[in-house]
């Protein structure tokens, strides 16, 4: 059954329909020329599937893109940005002197790739295989949050249906019954070298998203009846839609429709006349479709209750990972929190989430891109949202990551079981380069909690952080440091030992701050007083307490992390203090051999990172 459209609607004939196509034809040609650069080809086979589903289906109101009732139209064949953008003219947000002289122009708008600068994108994309994973996060909060009829399309390209992060999102929205999502593939055959591994083959395509659960639909791309009613049948399903749809690349101009060689490249200026003349010349059609009618319902906002967070007595052990499930379970309060975990949760201790607010928790099994795509999704309704899993395969989700810092997405990760400390599972679950990745993510804060109080207050502290952020997290459970009046904030440290006799500084982070301490104890029955910071914040970093404790320990400062030497918490210290204003003689101790099996106490000996190597590092420092 077809959902409601307001009786105001503006639905365009499918004659006016055609007349848009060939404008968007022409406006991505002039637009890429203009550039120098761009995917002109890669819009102009898409050209009739855009133009039908502005003109007649989807409902967004175009003066207020935040209406939270609009659909969501996602490119996630994000190189077709002159066709996004042709449709932006056509609808009437920006002008045909923007579309000609700002895209691709440095600090302009309208980038090479789509990007939430425009209000009315909400991803950035261009990254292939990540539209239609985000689409599903965004359905996920439409039918199980918001509960509002809004639906989500997806034009995908055919290329990155070859990106296992593609069935992964079909997975998840058959699992969920996403019926407000319809994925749309323009099977255009050419990719950037030449065919596709499917070319036309449009049975293939649809007997593997059948097998994905989703419903499928083929079509002539060109033929705008036959999109018409594609979009039309797309409506009602117990699942999501693909649409198949068989195009030409630069369909519209012969010179270039179905030839190798023109993936990402302008038509010269000659051609491009030859091309606008072919298609009939210029046109200033503006066409804006259907809007959300006032019988659509507007979801209300989610309550925001108070949120008590748990507590430990000093002395008591708690593995971080557990503290975070039950801060994460206190935050449930909070009706803007959601949780994602990767089949995991009963080792992240996400599942504490999952017991209280079982209906804002949500199960991306075994597959990481996904999850943190779904995350990013959720936050585009508004969502905060917690992803976790071991951090080890959150590598695995990288580039949706990276990705997420351009989208200005706000998501909040963890990973647990990090380091060697984990002991017997061996290398394969061992995250040792995970602070290092996710510091180099623009605009990341990264955070290691070495107890329960610290881990409570900053995930409390992550719910309200911009950006993406990052909480590594303890397998064993270790003694609570700190009591519940402590506060903890993203940019801070603690200084947990000090006097004005201390000759060396000890920083420690998780694990290594207790090896650190331990190390001290050693130190002191020796007559050295060493100082001991908690350095539980990498990104951004307490640059004023580690120069406070380089200047009062002559630059004598040794770093202890379970992680390989590059990028992790000895890094962070070696950047903080790089200007030259305070001494350093630093000695940086990790992980520098493939661990294996073993407890945790023989690893963290193994790797020199344990009590008895920190003190002997110290001693160095002072012979």
């Amino acid at each position: 059954m077809a959902s409601p459209v307001s009786e105001a609607a503006g639905i365009a004939d499918l004659e006016t329909v055609r007349e848009l196509a060939a404008q968007l034809r022409v406006d991505s040609i002039r637009s890429s020329t203009s550039a120098g650069s761009g995917h002109p080809t890669s819009s102009m086979s898409a050209a009739d599937l855009l133009a039908v589903l502005v003109a007649r289906h989807l409902r967004y109101d175009w003066d207020n893109p935040k209406d939270p009732a609009n659909d969501h139209l996602i490119f996630s064949k994000g190189h077709a940005s002159p066709l996004l953008y042709s449709v932006y003219k056509a609808v009437g947000v920006v002008s045909d002197e923007e579309l000609m002289t700002g895209y691709r122009r440095f600090g302009q708008r309208l980038q090479g790739h789509p990007t939430p600068v425009l209000p009315w994108v909400d991803v950035a994309t261009g990254s292939l295989g990540q539209g239609l994973p985000y689409g599903v996060g965004v359905a996920i909060a439409g039918k199980y949050l918001d509960k509002s009829p809004y639906r989500v399309w997806v034009l995908c390209g055919d290329s990155e249906m070859a990106e296992g992060s593609m069935w992964e999102a079909l997975d998840k929205a058959h699992v969920y019954g996403l019926s407000n999502l319809v994925a749309i593939v323009d099977v255009n055959r050419l990719g950037q070298r030449g065919p596709t591994e499917l070319g036309w083959d449009l049975d293939t395509y649809a007997r593997r998203a059948a097998a994905f659960g989703a419903h499928t639909i083929e079509i002539d791309g060109h033929d705008v009846d036959a999109i018409d009613a594609a979009f039309t049948e797309a409506d009602g399903f117990d699942g999501p839609v693909v649409i198949l749809a068989k195009t030409i690349k630069g369909d519209g101009f012969s010179e270039v429709a179905d030839h190798e060689g023109w993936h990402g490249k302008p038509l010269p200026a000659d051609m491009a006349e030859r091309a606008i003349a072919e298609l009939g010349g210029e046109r200033s059609l503006r066409v804006r479709g259907p809007v959300p009618g006032p019988s659509l319902p507007r979801p209300a906002a989610p309550v925001l209750g108070t949120v008590t967070l748990p507590t430990w007595e000093v002395g008591t052990k708690v593995a971080t990972r557990k503290a975070y499930g039950e801060a994460l379970a206190a935050l449930a309060a909070r009706g803007d929190v959601v949780v994602l975990d990767a089949e995991v949760s009963n080792s992240t201790h996400a599942e504490d989430f999952k017991k209280v607010a079982p209906e804002r928790f949500f199960e991306m099994y075994i597959a990481e891109q996904q999850l943190v795509a779904a995350a990013v999704g959720l936050g585009v309704r508004g969502y905060v949202p917690f992803a976790s899993t071991f951090a080890a395969f959150l590598s695995r989700a990288y580039d949706f990551i990276r990705m997420s810092a351009i989208s200005h997405a706000n998501i909040r990760l963890s990973g647990s079981h990090a380091g060697v400390e984990i002991g017997p599972d061996g290398p394969s679950q061992m995250a040792l380069e995970d602070l290092a990745s996710l510091r180099a993510v623009h605009g990341s804060t990264v955070l290691y909690p070495s107890d329960g109080p610290s881990t409570a207050k900053l995930v409390a502290a992550m719910a309200d952080l911009p950006g993406i952020s990052y909480l590594r997290t303890t397998r064993g459970a270790y003694p609570v440091l700190y009591g519940p009046d402590e506060q903890f904030a993203p940019g801070g440290s603690k200084v947990l030992r000090r006097s004005d006799s201390d000759v060396v500084t000890l920083i420690g982070a998780g694990v290594t701050l207790h090896e650190a301490l331990a190390a001290a104890d050693v130190l002191a029955a020796d007559g050295i007083s060493a100082r001991v910071i908690d350095l539980y914040s990498l990104k951004p970093i307490d640059t004023a307490t580690l120069a406070e404790a380089a200047r009062a320990t002559a630059g004598r400062i040794v770093v202890a992390e379970d992680h390989w030497p590059q990028g992790g918490v000895g890094g962070a210290v070696a950047e903080a203090l790089a200007d030259g204003s305070v001494p350093l003689k630093l000695r940086h101790l990790a992980v520098t051999e493939l661990p294996g099996s073993g407890t945790p106490e023989e690893l963290l000996d193994f790797a020199g990172i344990s009590a008895k190597h920190i003190a002997a590092a110290a001693r160095s420092l002072l012979a």
